[in-house]
């Protein structure tokens, strides 16, 4: 069965991108695709927020998820050249379930702060990876703040990555 997991960085104060979605204080050399790269060989499809993908799409980089399958969650028009990527929308119970169907038997990587908000209110998450990254934003984009609940989590690993970066991985 298709588990929903969370891999993603966040500043020491909780921030996921700087106020205008930057990302240039996410470090590139610390490791992190250590860790990153046996995660995405497990994954069958993403789930994506449109606000991500439009970000993800502007780096000057090539694709970081090869030919994985990207569902967008959007209502807007989605234009793209990668057959790997197509729209999708509904509410989280619908798009969570239409990515696991896209992904089974491997797991779906959910990515976005918005669904991964709704998702943990939903009680849809099974784990979470975050690589606490050791910088201090003062403002941006939070990962967990508007969140409707309290969340319990379970603390299943953690590793030191490298430039004092801390991974933790929870599970519901």
């Amino acid at each position: 069965m298709s588990r929903v997991r969370v891999f993603i960085a966040m500043s020491l104060d909780g921030f996921i991108a700087g106020p205008n979605d930057e990302l240039d204080w996410l470090p590139h050399d610390e490791g992190i695709e250590d860790t990153f790269t046996p995660f995405l060989k497990q994954v069958g499809a993403l789930l994506m927020g449109r606000r991500t993908f439009d970000v993800a799409s502007s780096f000057d980089v090539p694709w970081p998820y090869g030919d994985t399958p990207v569902l967008v969650a959007t209502t807007r028009p989605l234009e793209t050249k990668r057959s790997s990527i197509s729209k999708a929308s509904g509410s989280i119970d619908e798009l969570i379930d239409q990515a696991k169907k896209t992904a089974a038997p491997r797991n779906v990587y959910l990515d976005g702060g918005k669904l991964i908000r709704a998702a943990l209110d939903g009680g849809l998450i099974d784990e979470l990876i975050v690589t606490v990254v050791p910088m201090v934003l003062g403002t941006g984009i939070p990962l967990f703040a508007g969140t409707s609940q309290r969340h319990a989590l379970k603390l299943n690993d953690v590793k030191t990555i490298g430039g004092g970066l801390v991974q933790l991985t929870y599970e519901r």
